[in-house]
């Protein structure tokens, strides 16, 4: 059985040479760990490693490690779906909330930061398979939520967030991801708010994350891959 260290190791090694397939340079690959069900010990043994940010997929699961110091030195996004009533939790606490995928969310995020007198990074997550059981926002309504961004002084755009379908076989999200560069690339001129900073990607997860960097991801959130499985 291999080791935290060990299955670390083999992560950095298949992100250098995705990002050198590219033409790359590997510091620009941002090694989000997702973290769900995750022991504090597991995570800060992980953060001790070299982990910089990690990311959780439940509230009340990011609350409680939140009290447990799991997070320690290490930023914190939050990668799941959200509920508006959720919102009060997160807000302030985490780094960035990449998973915002409506108006209702948006309004709720900037409503609570503006009470805090915060700014919260946001990325909006964009479901391109149309998935039901996923979050996410169609690609037509990209450029209107991406608007509505603009328009809250207490909430920064950094980036864009996806989902894609478990890949079936080698390469089967290659398309998936070449989309959203697309539409990540395309939406940096619409937003001439200069308090927001659209640089990252965050797409790719344990099994496809290789292909999500050879499409451009700047963000790849991995939970299997180095943790090993779930219990």
């Amino acid at each position: 059985m291999s080791s935290l260290a060990e299955r670390f190791a083999v992560v950095q090694t298949q992100i250098a040479q995705a990002a050198q397939e590219a033409g790359r340079n590997p510091a620009e690959i941002t090694l989000v760990a997702a973290t769900k069900t995750r022991t504090a010990q597991e995570i800060q043994a992980a953060i001790a490693l070299g982990i910089t940010v990690c990311g959780e997929n439940r509230v009340q699961e990011l609350c409680q490690k939140l009290d447990e110091f799991a997070y320690d030195k290490a930023k914190v996004h939050f990668i799941g779906r959200l509920q508006t009533n959720k919102v009060k939790d997160l807000v302030g606490r985490v780094d960035c909330i990449e998973s915002v995928d409506s108006l209702r969310l948006l309004d709720a995020i900037a409503d609570r930061a503006e009470k805090l007198g915060a700014v919260q990074d946001v990325m909006l997550q964009v479901n391109l398979a149309g998935e039901l059981q996923k979050g996410g926002i169609s690609p037509a309504e990209l450029p209107v939520l991406a608007r509505a961004v603009d328009g809250c002084p207490s909430v920064r755009l950094v980036g864009l967030m996806n989902v894609a379908p478990f890949p079936q076989f080698a390469d089967s999200n290659m398309e998936n991801f070449q989309k959203m560069r697309h539409f990540f690339v395309d939406i940096i001129p619409k937003i001439v708010n200069n308090r927001n900073s659209i640089s990252c990607l965050s797409m790719g997860m344990s099994a496809d994350f290789s292909d999500a960097i050879r499409c451009g991801a700047t963000h790849i959130r991995v939970g299997t891959a180095l943790f090993g499985n779930r219990n």
